[in-house]
């Protein structure tokens, strides 16, 4: 777990003292609910975290409040966050870390510094000529190249610890495709899902829910009734243009969503359940109610024991299997006590923070912990082994290769 010091003059059961201990981090990897004490090492000196979010996404604008919510939380908390905008047609700039959402209305918010951005290695984000000195970013973009794996790859290629899955788990927790097979071959209780073509319907009835297949926060998401209009769907929604799924509506179910944090060990929050209209739309969580703290939600959702005790054993199991790491949202379907596993949301709105009211978790210290995380992460090593030239001084001419 994570342990922290009080600084001279405190005592450590104090509520205003928990959030200026120096931080402690685990001296390996972390521990599942339940589990004893591990051995800690001070962090010598925390990095300088940078924030990164927006990006060439629908949910450029979401991803812009939530890393916003992130950069003042630990800005507050004394950590100075470098602070990084990625636009909608995919620049980069450096921004101030108390900025408004109102700032990003029109674009790129004023006083912001044009950043590039190289992929190699002791590379990263520079300034004209100078490279800025990020080592960790906590990552805020939602939907898009920022959480479908491309962002983790060239952070990845240039040696950079961020949060979230790696490229490959970010990939297939997007795909809602794979990650329904994943799930279903795994034993998971699953709707069936299946790609959307121009072919025969498929084997279950109607009403249909019609999904991005690359995508999330139910941008592009359309109950219909018949199978001619999802197919009509797919050729004029610019939400699925890289294809979509399909799979039976649920009538009178509803949603069921958990959070989980893989440090200082595997916790997971209190479970909601979001009251809405039809299924929980992107106006429903983000557009109504102030935004997607201010939705309308019961929390903690009144659930019987049994029902509550499945959800958190499945979230668990999912994490260990899918590459789950630092803050991520599980979605289950529920009806009459049944489940069923729906997504990952592995950057979520607000990061969810909002979720963390049993165990009650402050927002600061959720954010404290998701960059401690990083400060004892490894950034990926790539390996040359076996690449010894042996190959390439032994072989023929090229031309004789080509036949």
């Amino acid at each position: 777990m994570i342990a922290r010091r009080p600084v001279r003059g405190e005592t450590r059961n104090t509520a205003a003292s928990r959030d200026r201990w120096s931080l402690l981090a685990l001296d390996g990897p972390a521990q599942c609910e339940g589990e004893g004490s591990s051995k800690v090492r001070e962090v010598e000196a925390m990095a300088k975290p940078a924030v990164l979010f927006g990006g060439p996404s629908p949910e450029h604008d979401i991803s812009v409040l939530t890393g916003l919510q992130a950069a003042r939380l630990l800005a507050e908390a004394g950590a100075e966050p470098l602070v990084l905008y990625w636009s909608k047609t995919g620049g980069w700039y450096r921004v101030a870390a108390d900025g408004e959402a109102e700032d990003y209305a029109a674009g790129i918010p004023p006083r912001a510094r044009e950043l590039r951005f190289e992929a190699r290695p002791q590379a990263g984000w520079f300034l004209k000529r100078r490279r800025l000195e990020v080592d960790t970013v906590l990552v805020c973009c939602h939907g898009g190249p920022g959480e479908d794996g491309t962002l983790q790859a060239a952070m990845d290629l240039a040696g950079i610890r961020y949060s979230g899955p790696d490229a490959a788990a970010s990939n297939l927790l997007m795909d809602k495709l794979t990650f329904g097979a994943l799930m279903a071959a795994s034993g998971f209780p699953c709707l069936p899902r299946v790609p959307v073509g121009t072919g025969d319907p498929p084997d279950f009835p109607p009403p249909y829910i019609v999904k991005p297949r690359f995508g999330g926060s139910s941008i592009g998401i359309e109950v219909v009734s018949d199978y001619e209009t999802v197919v009509a769907l797919l050729r004029s929604s610019p939400h699925l243009d890289r294809g979509a799924v399909i799979e039976p509506y649920l009538e009178g179910g509803r949603d069921l969503n958990v959070a989980v944090r893989t440090y200082p060990r595997l916790e997971l929050s209190a479970i909601e359940a979001p009251v809405s209209e039809q299924f929980y739309d992107y106006r429903e969580k983000y557009l109504s109610g102030g935004g997607i703290e201010g939705s309308a939600r019961e929390l903690p959702a009144s659930l019987p024991g049994e029902v509550e005790d499945r959800i958190r054993s499945m979230a668990r199991r999912v994490t260990g299997l899918t590459g789950i790491r630092s803050m991520a949202r599980i979605d289950f379907l529920e009806r009459d006590g049944e489940l069923w596993i729906n997504e990952v949301n592995t950057i979520p709105g607000s990061l969810s923070l909002y979720l963390w009211v049993d165990p009650p978790i402050s927002r600061r210290q959720l954010v404290l912990d998701l960059v401690a995380e990083l400060e004892v992460a490894d950034p990926r090593r790539f390996s040359v082994v076996g690449a010894d030239g042996m190959a390439l001084r032994g072989a023929a001419a090229i031309s004789k290769k080509l036949g």
